[in-house]
């Protein structure tokens, strides 16, 4: 069995528990570290126990996944508090070189992300000061960038003085002097995959925008990967919180020496070309640079490919792209003549009826599913033939999730001819897996439909307009309530549930342990099975325990 041993960029669901989740509906075995050393939100992991871990984990390993953001700062939050030298940075990033010393054969796939600068005011992920100033950081560097480009006009000169004279020095120089040792850390990354120490290199860019410190560093990272000669195992793109999946989708593709072909089709003609929210490039590129980091590969037509994804696309992008707390009425006019979701539906119902694996990319609105499209799936019965789904966050973040997903289902659903014919393993067309494996990946695609669609577009927002008040509570705080918060998201889940997705499995849909990781509403975890359809019911204790 391969072995991985995976740091995660923090302790939340999606960057701990959704690689598992891909793991279980494999043969490969992924070893996470424990929560205990792992930090919470702006407290960070333990780095020299994580750094230990990972020596003696990767002894009887094959593959190091590994996010920089944990092993150097402690988590994705940290990496933007941090106080570190680059003395420190290059000290703990010393671990690296002691894995390939100790096992040269082990194959190293990493990420450090590019620290994003948020377009508001708000210190519940950055540091203090940024619910003073940082919309005014935000446009310090977008100026800054742009000034570098070309040249700004006289009102925006006069906008970039007013700016200035706005943010304190000490301020400007903590952020700038935190960025620094950011990118300095990004440049090490590169020259250890120079030294052949890191195979595989990911730098997602959070939250980034067409101009700024992102895209800036961004430029000059990309820069420094050619003159390394590193374009091939270097990739650079939006992204964050999906990039444990997407590398282990990669891992999962070199292990079974699988290039799965992904066709890739839209829900509007305009799609490919627009510029999501949070994000610098059109969508096509996004889509294109995650099955690249993902060992796929963009399918010139449906015929022959593995795997066909379709992609719910905006026909507008950047600040004119809905968001799920947005009515439908409210959605921008294009969403109401340059989207055809009936189009759309009918080519999925084609697809599926011709036994296609089919994965749905839902990036048309942002922070959650499109209930348009998936009720119009779910009247037409199409819910129950998708192989994977997923709808959450940015657009990065969804394309990374569902991708990996899809590339596990395509490998399994069909035959891949070799020189000497069909795999051994692939009787009547297809890999053999476990019943229970079978089971992990079903329960996973139930589960992004019970968050993205549930929780993100439908729960959350009721919550928070219906529930909070009632106890005093906040988005971002709960007021010592959460406990009772957490038993009204998780019976409205169940109901979600029961409504929504019944007759999709022959089976009971069984939802747990609902928790809010960060105490604020932007983000939940659960646990979800699949029960009564036949199958053991599969335990979840071990997870729980971990968790507590």
């Amino acid at each position: 069995m391969t072995k991985i041993v995976f740091v995660p960029l923090d302790e939340r669901p999606c960057n701990l528990e959704y690689p598992q989740r891909l793991a279980e509906m494999t043969d490969l075995e992924l070893a996470a570290p424990p929560m205990s050393i792992l930090g919470r939100k702006k407290a960070p992991g333990d780095t020299e126990a994580l750094g230990n871990w990972l020596l003696r984990e990767a002894e009887g390993a094959d593959y190091a996944l590994v996010s920089l953001d944990m092993l150097v700062y402690g988590g994705i939050v940290p990496s933007r508090l941090h106080y570190l030298t680059r003395e420190d940075a290059l000290k703990r990033l010393e671990v690296l070189r002691e894995l390939k010393r100790n096992k040269p054969d082990l194959r190293i796939h990493a990420f450090n992300l590019i620290m994003r600068v948020p377009a508001y005011s708000s210190s519940e992920e950055e540091p203090d000061y940024y619910a003073d100033y940082g919309r005014e950081l935000f446009l310090y560097g977008w100026y800054t960038d742009k000034k570098q480009q070309e040249a700004l006009t006289d009102e925006e000169e006069r906008i970039f003085a007013g700016i200035l004279d706005k943010i304190p020095q000490d301020v400007l120089e903590d952020f700038t002097g935190r960025r620094e040792i950011n990118a300095f850390v990004n440049r090490t990354a590169l020259e250890l995959a120079e030294e052949g120490i890191i195979d595989y290199l990911i730098i997602p860019l959070d939250d980034n925008s067409q101009y700024g410190f992102s895209p800036l560093e961004q430029r000059a990272l990309a820069i420094l990967s050619e003159e390394l000669d590193l374009t091939d195992r270097v990739a650079i793109y939006p992204g964050a919180d999906e990039i444990g999946c997407t590398l282990f989708a990669r891992i999962f593709c070199e292990s079974k020496g699988y290039l799965p072909k992904l066709f890739v089709r839209y829900s509007s003609t305009r799609g490919p070309f627009c510029i999501p929210k949070y994000e610098d490039r059109s969508l096509n590129e996004s889509i294109k640079a995650h099955l690249t980091s993902a060992g796929a590969f963009m399918a010139d037509s449906s015929q022959g490919a593995d795997a066909v994804l379709m992609v719910n696309s905006p026909a507008v992008g950047e600040s004119d792209m809905a968001e799920t707390s947005q009515a439908w009425s409210q959605r921008h006019r294009s969403y109401f003549s340059e989207v055809n979701l009936r189009e759309f539906a009918q080519a999925m119902r084609v697809y599926l009826g011709e036994g296609r694996t089919v994965a749905l990319a839902d990036v048309a609105v942002c922070n959650g599913g499109d209930t348009v499209l998936l009720k119009l799936l779910a009247r037409q019965g199409q819910l129950e033939g998708l192989s994977a789904y997923a709808g959450w966050n940015t657009s990065g973040n969804t394309l990374g999730t569902v991708i990996a997903h899809a590339v596990i289902e395509a490998y399994y659903a069909g035959a891949r001819e070799t020189a000497g014919g069909t795999d051994a393993d692939t009787p009547a067309g297809g890999r053999l897996r476990s019943e229970a494996q079978k089971r992990s990946s079903r329960a996973f695609y139930f589960y992004r439909l019970v968050e993205d669609w549930g929780y993100q577009a439908l729960v959350r927002k009721d919550v928070t307009a219906n529930v909070l008040p009632a106890f005093g509570a906040g988005y971002f705080g709960l007021a010592g309530k959460q406990p009772e918060i957490e038993a009204v998201i998780a019976e409205k889940l169940r109901a979600f549930a029961s409504e929504r997705l019944a007759g999709l499995t022959s089976g009971q849909i069984r939802i747990a342990n609902v928790h809010l990781p960060w105490n604020r509403m932007f983000e939940v975890g659960f646990d979800l099975d699949l029960v009564g359809d036949g199958s053991p019911d599969p335990s979840r204790e071990s997870k729980e325990t971990a968790r507590s």
